[in-house]
C-alpha cells in the first residue's frame, strides 16, 4: 500500500481535470482525492497498491497531456480511513 501526492501545473483548472481523474480512478483499487488549489494548480492524492497508483497516474498523464506542464510528486503516509476516490472542495 502506498500513497502519493501530485501537484499538477499548467492549464488544469476549468478543463474537466478533476472529473477526468475521478472517472479514471473508478475502476482501479485506489482511494484519495483531487482538488483545485487557489494558485491555479491541482492536487491529487492517490492510495492503493503501487501498480494501481502508477496506473492511475499514467492514465491521467495520457488523458490530460495537453494540459499538464508539470507534475511534482511526493510519497506520503497512507490514510487508513479512506473509502473512495473523490473530488474535494
Amino acid at each position: 500500500m502506498m500513497r502519493i501526492r501530485v501537484r499538477y501545473g499548467g492549464r488544469v483548472q476549468g478543463v474537466g481535470f478533476r472529473a477526468t481523474c475521478q472517472r479514471l480512478a473508478r475502476d482501479l483499487p485506489v482511494t484519495g482525492f483531487v482538488r483545485n488549489e487557489p494558485d491555479g494548480t491541482v492536487t491529487l492524492e492517490a492510495q492503493g497498491p503501487p501498480g494501481a497508483v502508477q496506473d492511475l497516474l499514467d492514465r491521467i498523464a495520457r488523458a490530460m497531456a495537453p494540459n499538464i506542464q508539470r507534475a511534482d510528486s511526493t510519497e506520503i503516509p497512507p490514510v487508513a480511513s479512506e473509502q473512495d476516490f473523490r473530488i474535494a472542495f
